[in-house]
């Protein structure tokens, strides 16, 4: 569970930190004094591009200084870790933080990755969850979640799903899903998601689980539905899509992303960071630009806070990744 900080004391927290992320109190020669970079683990144009750009824009006004982003996709995330785990210590170069990178779950599927979670990085602080969508193709009857995993039990070994990354976050759902309700499904992994779209758009493969926005860029398309949600409640976005825990009672299942400096990077750059960003979380604007990729703001945290569900994940996740023996080369 995460750490808590009392309903009481958060507001005035990030009130008093928040003052010393606005432009007008900067010291001279305090941190910053010049641009940062926000390394973002994946290219443009994706969920996690527009959620970091919006993040960038938000610190950027709060610090007094350009946030800019800096798109460094490869080896799902583990490029961009790279980079900021090998950047200067000096808090001008920031990572956006995801499970696969932050939590070190990358470290169980790579043979070998150029940093340490747990040693490299310090966090700040996290800003957004997302969740994700089972789509099924038409060719597999049920108009519900439930008459889904009714199929999939009466026809073992026959319903396929895929995805675009062995040990990302919405393979790991699948597996997760499988292995509570002691289902028989098959894996089809593939290197691009744009083929793994084509192909269940195609039945080809009968499903696949996917961030919102991916999921919104098909909708109403003839050949697929979707069935459930990895949410606690149903989305207003999608009214009339069923949570997973109308089934699964309690099951949620989301990624996050946060930001992380490199290890040794100064005290006042985490603590101005994190107040930037506790401000932002709280700013309409931000909140509503998260909203239209299908992200949730977090709630002000802490890096203790930001740590906690860094662990937390690694133990949920990596169980799984070590019990199904899975590797991504």
């Amino acid at each position: 569970m995460s750490e808590k900080i009392a309903p009481g004391r958060r507001p005035l927290l990030c009130a008093a930190l928040g003052a010393l992320a606005l432009p007008g109190l900067a010291r001279a020669g305090a941190w910053p004094d010049k641009p940062i970079r926000l390394i973002v683990p994946f290219g443009g144009g994706g969920q996690t591009d527009i959620v970091s750009r919006v993040t960038a824009e938000a610190l950027g006004v709060r610090l007094g200084q350009p946030v800019l982003a800096d798109n460094r996709p490869g080896g799902n995330g583990n490029l961009a870790a790279e980079t900021v785990a090998r950047a200067a210590p000096d808090g001008y170069t920031v990572l956006v933080a995801g499970a696969g990178t932050n939590s070190g779950l990358n470290a169980l599927l790579y043979r070998n990755v150029g940093y340490d979670a747990g040693r490299d990085f310090l966090p700040v602080g996290m800003f957004c969850t997302t969740a994700n969508m089972l789509l099924v193709h038409n060719s597999i009857p049920g108009n519900s979640f439930a008459e889904v995993i009714a199929w999939i039990r009466a026809n073992p070994g026959r319903f396929t799903y895929a995805s675009a990354s062995v040990g990302a976050i919405t393979h790991l759902i699948m597996e997760d899903i499988g292995a509570i309700l002691g289902l028989d499904m098959v894996h089809v992994p593939y290197r691009q998601s744009t083929q793994a779209m084509a192909d269940m758009l195609a039945g080809r493969v009968h499903a696949r689980c996917l961030g919102i926005p991916e999921g919104e860029a098909v909708r109403g398309a003839p050949s697929v539905r979707p069935v459930a949600l990895t949410t606690p409640q149903r989305r207003p976005e999608w009214p009339g899509v069923p949570a997973m825990a109308e089934t699964i009672p309690g099951y949620e299942a989301n990624a996050y992303f946060g930001l992380a400096l490199p290890a040794k990077s100064p005290p006042e750059a985490v603590a101005r960071l994190n107040a930037a960003m506790c401000d932002a979380l709280q700013d309409d604007k931000v909140r509503a630009a998260y909203a239209k990729v299908g992200a949730d703001p977090a709630q002000p945290n802490s890096p203790a806070e930001f740590a906690a569900r860094t662990r937390q994940d690694a133990a949920r996740w990596g169980a799984l990744i070590k019990k199904l023996n899975l590797s991504a080369e």
